[in-house]
């Protein structure tokens, strides 16, 4: 069964849009997508909530489509991830990770 993580979050203040995004192309989404546990990742921004002038509650949001659980266990822990890791940490605030699976 697959797993896909939804990841939402806002920016932490005083960070740029810009800043963040451009980690998350150089960076994040390269390093990410690499890891033998991910089959798909995804950074979308929110552009707003459908038939509302109201902003979404968050920002950002991140979809990972994981095909080894216990493999993503593994890459996370390496060194190269918790360097990211950390420094998605420091642009995001409060990331709620949750998992999810297809009904």
């Amino acid at each position: 069964m697959t797993t896909t993580i939804v990841v939402l979050f806002n920016l932490k203040p005083g960070v740029s849009p810009s800043d963040y995004e451009q980690w998350a192309r150089t960076t994040d989404l390269p390093t990410v997508r690499n890891l033998n546990s991910i089959d798909q990742f995804s950074v979308l921004r929110t552009t707003g909530l459908l038939g509302s002038d109201v902003p979404a509650p968050y920002q950002y949001v991140e979809l990972l489509v994981v095909k080894d659980m216990e493999q993503l266990g593994a890459d996370v822990s390496s060194e190269t991830m918790q360097k990211v890791a950390a420094e998605f940490q420091q642009f995001a605030d409060n990331p709620q990770f949750m998992l999810t699976e297809t009904v």
